[in-house]
């Protein structure tokens, strides 16, 4: 399984910043890795990405998308849309989304059957809170998530999971090995009692704090198939460092 290192960049970047993109373009031509590279910068900046790795082994994602296909949605971009753009994949259930415009696991899954249906891959996003984790929950949230933003129809291509601890996700914290293992060992267990062997294929990504510093012990950790990269991915130096750390295959 080839290790995924995707880079959320939220709502950061504007036209200059693409040329982080074409750095890192040039950077991975010179020392080719076998490792997927994904930048999901925001919407205004998708179809400029994907016109600028045409050639370069970088893929480009969005960060959220609406259920529908099109529609009376001001303000709304669709799977569709995105495809258009050029992108490949969509983030999904991020716990930003899920807090600040809350997002339930109902309409993870509804924006997930979009993305499928534009033929798309959905990276869904779950993880617990601190005091999820504190008050022993961080299995059965982890799991319901799991359970219920994923839809049928789902494998290795057109989903992605990223556990993201919620309180580890910009603050510098990062769990143990042993609790990342953990969960990484949890959500492959669900998703292979529920779609069977082949969701063995379907890549589990680690996101919350990690660097060019800390990823190789996490990315060489059972079922951690690569990572979902917050303020890391802005800067070409920074992603190639994580990028670096990744097991090759």
């Amino acid at each position: 399984m080839r290790t995924l290192i995707a880079g959320n960049w939220k709502m950061n970047g504007l036209a200059a910043d693409l040329a982080e993109i074409a750095a890192l373009g040039r950077a991975l031509a010179t020392t080719p890795r076998t490792v997927d590279v994904l930048i999901c910068p925001p919407a205004t900046l998708v179809a400029r990405a994907a016109a600028a790795t045409i050639g370069i082994s970088i893929a480009i994602g969005g960060q959220d998308c609406a259920p529908a296909a099109h529609g009376a949605f001001t303000g709304d971009v669709s799977a569709e849309m995105l495809r258009d753009a050029g992108a490949t994949f969509v983030i999904l259930g991020h716990s930003e989304r899920r807090q600040y415009h809350k997002e339930t696991d109902a309409m993870v899954r509804a924006k997930a059957q979009g993305v499928h249906r534009a033929r798309l891959s959905a990276i869904i996003c779950i993880g617990e809170t601190k005091e999820q984790r504190d008050a022993g929950k961080a299995v059965g949230i982890v799991s319901r998530q799991l359970a219920a933003g994923v839809p049928d129809g789902s494998g290795p291509g057109n989903l992605v999971i990223a556990y993201e601890p919620v309180w580890a996700i910009g603050t510098g914290v990062v769990p143990s090995e042993d609790q990342i293992a953990q969960m990484h060992t949890l959500i492959r267990q669900g998703l292979v009692k529920r779609f069977g062997a082949e969701a063995a294929g379907v890549r589990i990504l680690y996101g919350g704090s990690m660097k060019a510093t800390n990823a190789a012990p996490i990315l060489a950790l059972p079922d951690v198939n690569g990572g979902l990269i917050g303020g890391a991915s802005l800067k070409a130096a920074d992603l190639l460092g994580i990028i670096a750390a990744a097991p090759q295959g």
